[in-house]
């Protein structure tokens, strides 16, 4: 085994949708070790400005780089990616992988129209993130961006199926419905948690495409790449740590993920 198998993948997003790409890493990698952060003392991230959260993303990063000692950080929050990803790879030494990318990726090779939709929050649509990477690996695809403000508050509220949310959905995906998409990319980690709704609402000819699995494949690469997976006659640990109420992301979190979430350590920032 390598000496630098037992160090973590650290992984961060402003609350409960990196889990998305959490779960896809435990059941691609249940050997390695997982330290997760949710930032949940101040969700959401969509709609502060980019240099907020350009900030909030170096801070946590540099937190779990000296507290974990990681092999590699995930950015598993699409608006964190959007505008900060290239700083951080750039300020740390440890390789950095967002989501944007990955996401791309798997919605293009399921799209057989060329014409694919991205539901972001307003942060990450704003940001141009998707916009950018499409014309640089597929200038072809007729690319159709929505902000979809409210969303990520539902699924922290663990309310993802109610009338409201359906009504909401319906309002803020007519652009990408007119726009006759056959694949659908949730640029959001939290959107996955409203699937049933947004595919209610965009029908079944849409492919709706998550950027987690996508993720959780891109890390397991890179690990390969450079020689630092985890033993594999060994169970990971996984370890979840929020800046808000515990309890709150100990009850939801344990919904969304599975039993691996068991217990949550506290972490306060100095918000002076």
């Amino acid at each position: 085994m390598s000496s630098a198998a037992p160090r973590p993948i650290a992984m961060f997003d402003s609350g409960f949708g990196g889990l998305t790409v959490a779960r896809a890493l435990i059941d691609l990698a249940p050997n390695e070790d997982l330290v997760y952060f949710g930032d949940t003392g101040r969700y959401p991230y969509g709609p502060r400005p980019h240099d907020e959260v350009r900030r909030y993303a170096h801070q946590i990063t540099e937190w779990m780089v000296e507290a974990h000692d990681p092999k590699l950080v995930v950015v598993a929050c699409n608006t964190a990616t959007a505008v900060a990803l290239d700083e951080l790879q750039a300020r740390f030494d440890v390789p950095v992988i967002g989501v944007v990318k990955p996401g791309l990726s798997a919605v293009l090779a399921v799209t057989d129209t060329d014409r694919v939709g991205v539901v972001g929050t307003v942060g990450t649509i704003a940001s141009g993130a998707y916009q950018r990477a499409a014309a640089e690996v597929a200038p072809h695809i007729e690319l159709t961006c929505a902000a979809c403000p409210g969303f990520v508050e539902f699924v922290e509220r663990g309310e993802t199926d109610s009338e409201q949310v359906r009504v909401l959905a319906q309002r803020l995906l007519a652009p990408i419905a007119d726009a006759k998409v056959d694949a659908l990319l949730l640029g959001c980690t939290h959107y996955p948690f409203l699937a049933r709704t947004i595919a209610d609402v965009m029908g079944r000819d849409v492919v709706l495409v998550s950027s987690a699995d996508e993720t959780a494949f891109a890390v397991s690469s890179a690990l390969a790449a450079s020689g630092l997976e985890a033993d594999g006659g060994r169970t990971g640990r996984h370890t979840f740590v929020s800046s808000g109420d515990i309890e709150t992301f100990a009850r939801l979190g344990r919904w969304l993920l599975g039993p691996e979430l068991d217990t949550v350590i506290a972490y306060r920032w100095d918000l002076a």
